[in-house]
């Protein structure tokens, strides 16, 4: 027999062998959109809405792999920031406060929220509106709910999303954002766009997606609604006391400023509290080698948009920088490497293997570890910040 006609039926025997199970997941995925149908419908979901919010939508592979990569290495702080508060960004900021300056009064007026934070959110999320993602929001949430690893999101976020276009909001062509479901210059999840989105215009619709005073008033309006302190600050640097107690430093851990005053701590600029810091709680995002800041509830309500400390300092020193100020004073440690994913595994290892740890050994660093590395750190005579750092870890390692 030929070896090029051999060649050929072996392709297409592998060809044929391949087709027919990815044939039979699209036939899998399409029986269960339908499904859907009779939950669409309980929350008034016309036939016709659904149907068209389906057209052509299949399963999407790369919605897949985004939601499973874990990635190997975790980014320092001070090189998020350099990042999130580049000048490139402060000076877009800046135009953008010029250009929207009107809009963005106006919305602080009604809301009571930082024109300048509302600002910062929305050049954090989409770089001004530079990138508002372009998946369809539909097909994302469908192949979560159907596949993905929060499945149960996934089917909330899609018939939240399905109600919405109902609603006259925005057309299926026009519903694009991030894999995950993140839609618009604000990046709002469906249900997070049902409750708090608002038409700031007039026009009818909530359309966070292509007029942007729509967009900011909803994501003010949101801030609003959990509970931002109006004229409040987000926080302070400050410099704090020899022989202060780090296993204090923690985000759940507030006492009156007045307190943290009287044990010695200090503004780094060397200015008094104002009277709108009542209360705080004293973070290191780097650990005790880095900056320190005090944070009060304004910080809490920006880290309800995106629950990282490190996405929320960005946002309040890139409302300041906008503003010519809110430079940090003290150094990053930037000598002292963060763990990467293999090394958080290993450290919470050696900490179980010593007694200190009873979670499970996942990679991500929570509030079970940063206790038990609390401990291991007073025990042996370092400074109990709970920063999972490469010297703990060599630490660890040489107790055996």
């Amino acid at each position: 027999m030929n070896v090029r006609f051999v060649l050929i039926l072996l392709t297409l025997f592998v060809g044929w062998t391949t087709f027919k199970p990815v044939q039979a997941q699209a036939a899998s995925f399409q029986t269960w959109v339908n499904s859907l149908w009779p939950q669409a419908r309980a929350r008034g979901v016309s036939r016709a809405t659904f149907n068209r919010a389906f057209k052509g939508v299949t399963l999407d592979q790369s919605v897949l792999d985004a939601a499973a990569k874990q990635p190997e290495f975790t980014k320092a702080v001070w090189e998020y920031l350099a990042s999130a508060v580049s000048q490139r960004r402060i000076d877009d900021g800046r135009a953008k406060l010029v250009e929207q300056e009107k809009v963005l009064r106006r919305i602080q007026r009604r809301y009571g929220v930082d024109r300048h934070i509302v600002l910062a959110i929305w050049g954090m999320e989409t770089a001004y509106g530079s990138f508002t993602g372009n998946k369809n929001t539909i097909q994302s949430l469908a192949t979560l709910a159907y596949k993905g690893t929060r499945r149960r999101f996934g089917r909330q976020q899609l018939l939240a999303a399905l109600q919405i276009l109902q609603n006259g909001d925005v057309t299926p062509e026009k519903m694009e954002g991030s894999w995950a479901g993140a839609m618009g210059h604000t990046q709002f999840i469906p249900t997070t766009f049902r409750k708090y989105a608002v038409d700031y215009n007039g026009d009818g619709r909530r359309d966070i997606w292509g007029t942007i005073p729509d967009a900011l008033a909803s994501s003010a309006h949101y801030l609003k609604k959990m509970k931002w302190h109006s004229g409040a600050p987000w926080g302070y640097e400050v410099v704090l006391p020899i022989g202060f107690n780090y296993s204090k430093a923690l985000l759940r851990v507030t006492k009156p400023t007045a307190e943290w005053v009287a044990r010695g701590v200090k503004r780094a600029d060397g200015k008094k509290f104002g009277a709108w810091a009542r209360r705080g709680a004293i973070i290191l995002p780097a650990g005790a080698k880095g900056p320190a800041f005090i944070v009060f509830r304004n910080f809490r309500v920006i880290m309800r948009y995106n629950h990282s400390v490190s996405y929320a300092l960005a946002v309040s020193l890139l409302a300041q920088r906008i503003q010519g100020r809110g430079y940090i004073k003290a150094a990053w440690p930037v000598n002292d490497r963060p763990l990467n994913v293999t090394q958080k595994r290993e450290l919470q290892q050696r900490l179980a293997h010593a007694g200190y740890y009873r979670g499970t050994v996942d990679g991500r660093i929570g509030t079970g570890t940063r206790r038990a590395l609390r401990k291991y750190q007073r025990k042996k005579g370092m400074a109990p910040d709970g920063y999972p750092s490469l010297v703990v870890l060599k630490r660890l390692r040489g107790d055996g």
